[in-house]
């Protein structure tokens, strides 16, 4: 191992140590992540189609909320803002939430509205790992209420106080809408803090923010081409980046790693930390913006950032299912890719 190398090590690990000082705040839309696991009875008689023995149902924080539990996992101090359905979806997102240290007094209880629900069957035999076959997904109704989009507008104000930083967590669900990510810019403008951005469908109505961290799907989607090379995706990325006028912007690559692109810098290439066969990319990116985000605010670079996220990323997706990433965990991964 390097000099360079060890510098580098203690530098990420002082980072991530910094962690649990830090206060940060999610605004973006609440979902329900559910998992129905079944052991392989038999096949229907109905229908060609496997029976399941039903095991266990679990309900975790998905989307925003599951960003904002990433942010208590990893030992910040978050806060949520956004809003749930009058349901039991809802009642047991808030009720994890809670638990986790999460502060959900932002959050809204839409009347008559659904918590979008998603549903994953996990089917296997005896004794093999369950695996996903089919999802089913519950969606609630788009967000237009004007006085409730306000009265999330005012909890944004209220939320942010304090705050180092703050994510805009956006699955097109309405909460992420221009009262509310206009009185987050104000907010963050006051102090400062960088606001990251991660928006499957809507990137490009999210400019002037300090970065996001789109996967290389999104960007593709956002220019309407396939790439055919990590060089064409980095200058279609930069020009994104430019567009939109982010400071910098990262792009997740699965397998590959990922692509930062920052303001008057070469294009930085991080290759995957850790095993290439990922277990599961469910919430895998709210685990990515949570770190970076959190980095930031601690301080890191853009490329010190980057490169968190990077093993925070190649963590989480050797988890089955919605997962986060704890500080240890960080610390091991940049320890043993030091001693590589």
């Amino acid at each position: 191992m390097s000099d360079s190398g060890q510098i580098s090590g203690v530098r990420l690990a002082s980072l991530v140590r910094a962690f649990a000082s830090r206060r940060v705040l999610v605004l973006g839309d609440l979902i329900a992540d559910q998992f129905i696991s079944g052991e392989i009875s038999r096949v229907s008689r109905e229908a060609p189609v496997m029976i399941l023995r039903h095991e266990r149902t679990e309900t975790v924080p998905g989307g925003a909320a599951n960003c904002a539990l990433n942010f208590a996992t990893l030992g910040a101090r978050a806060a949520i803002v956004g809003a749930v359905g009058e349901d039991e979806a809802g009642r047991e997102l808030l009720h994890r939430l809670t638990a986790a240290g999460v502060d959900c007094g932002g959050v809204v209880v839409a009347p008559g509205s659904r918590t979008t629900t998603k549903v994953r069957i996990l089917a296997g035999h005896a004794h093999s790992p369950r695996q996903q076959v089919v999802r089913l997904d519950y969606e609630g109704e788009t967000l237009k209420d004007s006085p409730l989009l306000g009265r999330l507008a005012e909890n944004v104000k209220e939320a942010f106080q304090g705050a180092e930083a703050a994510v805009v967590s956006d699955y097109n669900y309405g909460v992420a809408c221009g009262a509310t990510v206009s009185a987050l810019r104000v907010a963050a403008e006051a102090g400062g803090a960088p606001v990251l951005v991660d928006s499957r469908f809507r990137l490009r109505e999210f400019a002037g923010l300090t970065s996001a961290t789109p996967n290389e799907d999104e960007v593709e989607q956002v220019a309407g081409r396939r790439f055919a090379d990590p060089e064409e995706l980095a200058a279609e990325g930069e020009r994104l980046r430019a567009a939109l006028g982010y400071r910098a912007l990262l792009i997740t690559r699965g397998k590959h790693g990922m692509l930062l692109l920052e303001e008057g810098r070469a294009p930085l290439h991080a290759a995957a930390v850790g095993s290439h066969g990922a277990v599961d990319v469910t919430g895998a990116g709210d685990t990515v913006i949570a770190t970076y985000a959190l980095a930031l605010a601690s301080g890191a670079s853009f490329s010190e950032a980057a490169r968190l996220a990077n093993h925070a990323g190649g963590v989480v997706v050797l988890k089955p299912g919605t997962a986060s990433v704890s500080p240890a965990e960080l610390l091991a991964s940049i320890e043993q890719e030091c001693q590589a």
